[in-house]
Parts: structure tokens; C-alpha cells; sequence
């Protein structure tokens, strides 16, 4: 898979590496403001790429991005001299959302090869955690963004939010999805 670097969008730079990682043995899911770049066909743009590696002692991350002229910078950070405006970065993992570590990626084909996203509900869980967690008003705007465009679980939503000790914050949803 080919693609400009140096004006590629989130969705494009994310199959580009995904599915590279993924040829040399290394699984990821798309997670963060990524994803909501995506489910909104850019309406938001994040800036950066947070791939959750779903595979346990994975040692050759930094050799197998250098093969694609990735270098790291800092601890968790890769960037491209050609890709300016955007960057990668491999959070911490296991895949979960607040205290939930059932979270069961979408799978996206790109050329033959499997790699994965977090649902739109699931994207939607993650930017609600930002706002629960953090208190980051702009993460229940994202979540807004997702569950406008794309079908959502509503009552896996609620359940979340519950778990989470945090059901006013389903409310407040809900009542700007409605409005």
C-alpha cells in the first residue's frame, strides 16, 4: 500500500501502518481522537495515532516502523520526516476503556490484511472516558460527533457509563444527542 505522506489523512496513514505492523507480526488497535477523525470523515482532527499493541512482549516495534522511515522520538512517539502533521504513538496497553478490558475491536480489510479500530460505540465509551476522567468537555463533543454519524449502542453505552460511576455523564449525552 502506497500513499503521500506529506498530506495523507488519519484514516490513510493509520491502514498504511496498521496494516504494515500487522504483515510483520504485530497486532494493533486504532484508539484516541484517531478514530474519531475517521467515524467523522475528518470533521475532527486529532494530530497524532494511538496504536494499543493487543500483542505481549513485542521487542521489534521501533525496527519494524524504521522500515516504513518512521524513527522514534521520545518514549512512545514516531514520527516521518514526510508526514509533518501527523505522528504515531503506542500508549501503554492492555486495550481497555475506564475499568472495561472486554472491548472487541472492528475489523477494517486493507489489501488482504486485517487490522483493527475501535467501534463506533466503543469510540464513543473512550471519549467519554476523557470526559469523566478528565474532566475534558471536548471528549464528550467527540462522542457527540461519532454517535451523529454512525449507529451506536445506546443501552451498552448506559451500562458503561453505570460501571463507570458515572451515569450523569449518559445523561448529558443523551440529552445533546436528542437535542
Amino acid at each position: 500500500m502506497k500513499i503521500d505522506l506529506s498530506n495523507c489523512t488519519e484514516e490513510e496513514l493509520w491502514k498504511y501502518v496498521a496494516s504494515h505492523l500487522k504483515t510483520q507480526g504485530i497486532d494493533t488497535v486504532l484508539v484516541g481522537g484517531a478514530v474519531v477523525s475517521i467515524y467523522t470523515d475528518g470533521a475532527y482532527q486529532s494530530g497524532d495515532l494511538d496504536l494499543i499493541l493487543t500483542n505481549f512482549f513485542v521487542k521489534n516495534v521501533p525496527a519494524v516502523m524504521k522500515q516504513i522511515g518512521f524513527e522514534r522520538k521520545g518514549g512512545r512517539h514516531y514520527v516521518h520526516p514526510e508526514c509533518s502533521h501527523l505522528y504515531i504513538e503506542f500508549p501503554t496497553g492492555p486495550l481497555e476503556i475506564g475499568d472495561d478490558v472486554q472491548v472487541t475491536p472492528t475489523e477494517v480489510e486493507v489489501d488482504g490484511t486485517v487490522i483493527k479500530i475501535l467501534s463506533p460505540t466503543d469510540c464513543v465509551k473512550d471519549r467519554l472516558a476523557t470526559y469523566i476522567y478528565f474532566k475534558d468537555r471536548v471528549g464528550i463533543e467527540q462522542a457527540l460527533m461519532v454517535a451523529r454519524k454512525h449507529p451506536v449502542n445506546l443501552e451498552s453505552i448506559r451500562v458503561w457509563c453505570e460501571k463507570e460511576n458515572a451515569p450523569e455523564c449518559f445523561d448529558e449525552f443523551l440529552a445533546s444527542l436528542k437535542s
